[in-house]
């Protein structure tokens, strides 16, 4: 009997073809869709676009698949899907949540980048379901871009990477060109939210882009103060790390428009609440965070012309460092009722569900648009709802920052008591990596018996450190309940340190 499929893992090899074949071989199902629902987060979910297909079905649809190694394994997916659970679709919540005093069908925007250029694009994205688009950065200036522009890291042979560096910089249309981009968008789509990205170099462009949005009718403006890679001096991120620039011109901004101001905050700082403060009590409705990350990578398909620069990194990589920032901003009992747009490494509703639980109003979305399409809304907006449905949520502002109080200081920690690791020896396949990991880089806490290539924690040493459970491949390792440290523990674990001190 052969081994049990991974799913995950199989539905991680799928190419997500555009006009899948193996859903065009497949008469009563959707397959691709059923491995883009794993992909992405609704695994659960998944056997409905699979559950009226037979075996012929899920063989013709493995032996269409064109992967280039060999065929997802379609059928030994589907067979392995449970059922999904008993709602309908009119019993799901809606996504519909308030910002900037804004109401908004759902809370995921499309990200102020690439992803929304042009008429056509945003247009295509509305129709999909995106609730509003933060549109792509306007300045008065001449933008020349670099080709190529950009790099990956990580990057696997499906197409996946887990980081992504840019040297693209703001709009190439003119500025009459966008912003009657902008009005046709909010006059062709009114119950979809379009805000309208600034950037000025001068006090006099930030004021006269600022009526420019008002005029085109948008719903709120985002002031870019964070792209880290403009070729002239005194713009994005060398504003957004000058508190006092961001005060001045968000004052100005404020001042020359009624629509909602939202500033956009740099990663490329140590402080986020020193600019965020200043934005704050220039009267800013709400802040964005974060822009890119400066960043570096050393790969010649990114160089331009044999050079290389510093650029911005995005995907998920920088997806907990852009969570830092936003709860140290949420936590900031100064900057009462500020709202929070939450940007970083998006990719499923489950990281989007992390940045609203911190206290963000909307998500934008970019890096993972760029990589798998605007159809990724589906899979965020069906994950959501049924998130909300499990647990009796009717609306989203019951999730916005409830886990904020789940957050303290490293000093406020509970350090007087532990968990320890616990192997489950049915599921473990004896590969050895915790033994290997906790022996190398933990307590050698692990004792593994070569012979049944089982392994065995020693509670003598072990001190609960978990790093066993995070490198299990199989997920066999969980968590015993939580006890608290004896004086016995204390005084083992001093003697185990000496003597190997005195060995050393």
């Amino acid at each position: 009997m052969g081994k049990k499929l991974h799913i995950d893992e199989e539905a991680a090899r799928c190419l997500l073809c555009a006009s899948a074949p193996c859903s065009k071989a497949c008469k009563n199902g959707d397959p691709a869709r059923a491995l883009r629902a794993v992909r992405f987060g609704n695994k659960l979910l998944a056997k409905q676009w699979v559950a009226d297909c037979d075996a012929d079905d899920l063989a013709a649809a493995r032996r269409a698949c064109i992967h280039y190694d060999y065929p997802i394994r379609i059928d030994e997916v589907a067979a392995q899907l449970a059922e999904p659970p008993a709602i309908s679709e009119s019993d799901l919540p809606d996504l519909a949540i308030d910002f900037c005093g804004i109401h908004c069908e759902n809370p995921f925007f499309l990200a102020s980048s690439a992803v929304c250029t042009n008429y056509e694009m945003v247009a295509r994205a509305f129709e999909m379901g995106w609730g509003g688009v933060f549109y792509k950065t306007i300045c008065l200036g001449d933008i020349n871009e670099v080709s190529p522009r950009f790099d990956a890291v990580g990057a696997h042979s499906t197409g996946d990477f887990y980081g992504f560096r840019n040297m693209e910089q703001l709009s190439e249309n003119s500025v009459d060109v966008d912003f009657d981009i902008l009005n046709r968008l909010k006059r062709d789509y009114p119950s979809k939210i379009v805000v309208a990205s600034i950037m000025g170099q001068s006090e006099e462009e930030w004021i006269e882009l600022a009526k420019m949005v008002e005029q085109a009718g948008v719903d709120a403006v985002e002031l870019n103060f964070s792209c880290p890679q403009m070729r002239l001096s005194g713009m994005g991120s060398d504003v957004g790390q000058n508190h006092e620039l961001v005060l001045f011109y968000t004052n100005h901004v404020k001042h020359n428009t009624s629509i909602p101001v939202i500033p956009k905050m740099t990663p490329n700082i140590t402080q986020i609440n020193d600019p965020a403060m200043a934005a704050y009590f220039a009267g800013a409705d709400a802040i964005s965070a974060i822009n890119t990350i400066k960043s570096v990578t050393m790969n010649d398909r990114g160089a331009v012309s044999e050079k290389k620069t510093v650029s911005g990194y995005s995907g998920r990589a920088v997806k907990p460092i852009a969570l830092r920032y936003i709860l140290e901003m949420a936590q900031n009992k100064i900057m009462k009722n500020i709202q929070l747009s939450g940007i970083g490494g998006i990719e499923t509703w489950r990281d989007a569900l992390d940045f609203i639980r911190l206290g963000c109003r909307n998500v934008q979305v970019c890096t993972a648009v760029m990589q798998y399409g605007y159809r990724i809304i589906d899979d965020l907006k069906l994950g959501m709802r049924h998130y909300m449905a499990s647990r009796g949520i009717t609306s989203l502002d019951a999730l916005v920052g409830e886990e904020l109080p789940r957050f303290v200081r490293p000093g406020d920690m509970d350090r007087d008591t532990m968990v320890y690791p616990l192997i489950d020896h049915e599921m473990c396949i004896g590969c050895g990596r915790c033994y290997t990991s906790c022996m190398d880089g933990g307590h050698q806490a692990i004792e593994f018996d070569y012979d049944t290539r089982m392994p065995r924690i020693n509670g003598r040493k072990c001190v609960g450190c978990h790093l066993c459970r995070l490198v299990c491949p199989v997920g066999a390792i969980s968590q015993a309940r939580r006890i608290k440290k004896t004086k016995k523990d204390a005084n083992t674990l001093f003697t185990s340190r000496k003597k190997f001190n005195s060995v050393r």
